[in-house]
């Protein structure tokens, strides 16, 4: 199935419509409320869509509603038949304290084409198109995927930027990077976003690794897609309940290794709209009755990679 350009349009529109949603809520401290108003709106606008969807990568359970949450069947029932991956508000801490890179994203593909992913964590590994496929893998030490990252751009050590969560379960492999002297980019939210950081020269992150959410994982490798980088993740289950939900969702090798042609398959869409400024993307302002958007969109078959400026009169 190759998506239309008119429908390409319609999901560039809800996670504006979702960016938007949040706007009244920035720097108010209530992640609750500005991550509700996201999905809400995102909830609403793909129930509109003339489509026969369900949502593979969500929130939660169904248990956690109002969430958007796995399984969820949206749009009309009628027309295509889609796989849904959503994240209406990534960064809701970003949101709630007004700081720069909360996000609205959507993701899309043909019915069985988008990986269903656990709600559990995800190691990962993401590098650009320009690093040798076979350079770096998650099963190489950190040393050596430094090293091959390096060879392969021609750079010294203290040349090679690497971008993950500021968090304490990272602290053996950032002692590690340390030691080979690279330099870091921690960030504190959005590993969607973090990931994305491979895709262009301008942000100057050559690797992208480290343990996240698993379906921001499977959003993130949608549009990696599209921009021919190497993404790479196995999923890390820590309890018997996780390893329940992941056999239910039909994975057999709780270990595996998931090369990004096995997460995203055949045409896809990614949307992500800036709620708050950050690297990827400008946040909503609002002139008068006017709120402008800024999203990065992704047509993996029209090979479309660009930003798209929206006005709404409200």
């Amino acid at each position: 199935m190759i998506f239309k350009k008119d429908f390409l349009d319609k999901i560039i529109n809800i996670t504006s419509s979702a960016a938007i949603a949040c706007y009244p809520h920035l720097g108010k401290k209530d992640k609750v409320l500005v991550d509700k108003a996201a999905t809400d709106e995102m909830r609403k606008n793909l129930n509109q869509l003339d489509i026969n969807g369900e949502v593979v990568i969500g929130e939660g359970e169904l248990d956690k509603a109002p969430m958007l949450y796995i399984g969820e069947k949206l749009g009309t029932g009628k027309g295509l038949n889609i796989d849904i991956a959503v994240d209406p508000l990534e960064g809701t801490n970003f949101a709630a304290n007004n700081l720069p890179g909360a996000l609205s994203v959507l993701s899309i593909s043909s019915k069985g084409n988008l990986f269903n992913a656990p709600e559990t964590y995800m190691n990962k590994l993401a590098v650009g198109k320009d690093v040798p496929f076979d350079a770096t893998d998650l099963d190489f030490s950190i040393e050596k995927n430094i090293k091959n990252i390096a060879d392969s751009k021609n750079k010294d050590l203290d040349k090679i930027t690497a971008c993950l969560l500021d968090r304490p379960r990272h602290k053996e492999i950032i002692d590690k990077l340390k030691k080979l002297k690279v330099n870091l980019r921690l960030i504190t939210d959005g590993d969607v976003a973090g990931a994305l950081l491979v895709t262009d020269k301008k942000y100057s992150v050559d690797i992208f690794l480290g343990v996240g959410g698993g379906p921001e994982g499977v959003l993130a490798a949608s549009a990696l897609d599209a921009f021919n980088c190497k993404f790479q993740g196995r999923f890390l289950f820590k309890t018997e309940e996780d390893i329940t939900r992941a056999k239910k969702m039909g994975i057999k090798d709780l270990n595996k290794k998931y090369d990004l042609n096995e997460i995203i398959m055949g045409d896809s869409i990614f949307s992500a709209t800036g709620i708050t400024t950050g690297d990827l993307v400008k946040g909503v302002t609002r002139n008068d009755n006017e709120f402008v958007t800024e999203t990065l969109v992704t047509h993996k078959s029209q090979n479309l990679i660009k930003k798209i400026e929206k006005s709404t009169i409200i």
